[in-house]
């Protein structure tokens, strides 16, 4: 069961794609997988034939469980895991998912993956009508979203009250990782008050929302202060030189996710408004891919969107820290030299660092935001 996103802890084998003495290629979709955070399919690591599967469909496993076991061929070496050895199988889904790509697999019902299948009936899509941008003319996700005018499945909806009964998977694993990571981090937060004047009139000039524009600055900003670029897993503190923006998106009473902008460092405000507006459609009607649910090494979470003014974020784990975007809200400030202040209506906006103190100390937290908030009154 391959690591689908870094606070994923268990899977659960939705169908399998193929059966003991079938032949695959490498990356050739083997299985279709549901996690909180993403359905995906899951490629072969390998080409050879498929020896034992292990698990039944329906069953939830741990992350690093052996699903099945593939006799690899024996010119495909290069493929091979790096756990496997000659005239051994090799262990399917021991690769992540990552570079996956999709195979025809037969044709009406047969060719479709359950994942497909689910979204196609949110959606009230027929697939037989549905035309095929995938390898070999296999029907993806976002043919399916085309297919229904972009339109989202219910569950896009910004607030259903919760039905009574257990709690679903994905809001335990969300209560299992804020719990985690509350007994692991040293969290502390530090505000900061920004007057977002510049930041109005940067949004109204490119027709963008606060977001992105927050964001640019958040990454620029990191360059300076790389400690908070960092996850922080046991004792092994690790700093990155890329930025992996993760964004916090809401998916109503299903929970949140948080989607990951890679490379955002390489990204203008106009690129990275691009970006997340697509990754929040696509989390929200479910689409997303593994990659991009994973590998995040510093989070936005914006609940000033909805009025809020101030909040505690938790830190998502091992990240070291997580910045809060609270509402702009007009309020009268003194401006001006000590001595000839003037009294000014601003747009003001809190924005919240929670950060670890196992990681860093709170004047580097402070300097952080500081240095925030100049270049978000900077003009431009």
């Amino acid at each position: 069961m391959p690591q689908l996103g870094i606070t994923v802890s268990e899977g659960t084998l939705i169908a399998w794609r193929k059966q003991p003495g079938d032949r695959v290629e490498p990356d050739e979709p083997i299985c279709d997988v549901s996690t909180d955070k993403v359905d995906s399919e899951i490629p072969s690591p390998a080409a050879g034939r498929i020896v034992e599967l292990l698990i039944e469909a329906g069953a939830t496993v741990d992350v690093g469980t052996v699903i099945a076991t593939l006799e690899a061929d024996e010119q495909d070496e290069a493929a091979r895991t790096p756990s496997a050895t000659d005239g051994a199988p090799a262990a399917a889904g021991a690769v992540p998912a990552a570079g996956l790509t999709e195979r025809a697999g037969g044709s009406g019902a047969e060719r479709h993956s359950p994942v497909v299948v689910r979204l196609a009936a949110e959606l009230g899509v027929d697939l037989e009508a549905v035309v095929g941008t995938g390898r070999d003319g296999r029907v993806r996700r976002e043919d399916v979203m085309a297919a229904a005018g972009g339109a989202s499945p219910a569950r896009a909806a910004l607030y259903v009250p919760p039905a009574a009964g257990q709690l679903s998977r994905m809001r335990r694993s969300i209560g299992e990782h804020v719990k985690r990571s509350l007994s692991t981090a040293a969290t502390v937060t530090s505000w900061i008050e920004v007057d977002f004047a510049a930041v109005e009139a940067r949004r109204r000039e490119l027709g963008v929302t606060a977001l992105p524009i927050v964001a640019a600055a958040t990454v620029q900003t990191l360059g300076q202060f790389g400690e908070l670029n960092a996850w922080l897993d046991g004792e092994a503190y690790t700093l990155h030189d890329e930025v992996n923006l993760g964004i916090a998106v809401s998916l109503g009473a299903d929970g949140l996710i948080v989607p990951v902008v890679r490379a955002a460092q390489a990204l203008d405000v106009e690129a990275l408004a691009a970006r997340i507006a697509d990754l929040a459609a696509r989390a929200r009607s479910g689409a997303l891919t593994a990659d991009e649910v994973r590998d995040g090494t510093f989070t936005i979470t914006n609940p000033g969107q909805f009025g809020t003014f101030m909040a505690t974020p938790v830190i998502n784990q091992p990240q070291v820290a997580i910045l809060d975007v609270e509402a702009i809200v007009r309020r009268p400030v003194a401006v001006g030299a000590a001595g000839s202040e003037t009294i000014e209506v601003r747009p003001i906006c809190v924005l919240g660092l929670s950060w670890d103190h196992r990681a860093l100390d709170g004047a580097y937290a402070a300097h952080f935001l500081a240095a925030l908030r100049e270049r978000l009154q900077t003009p431009a």
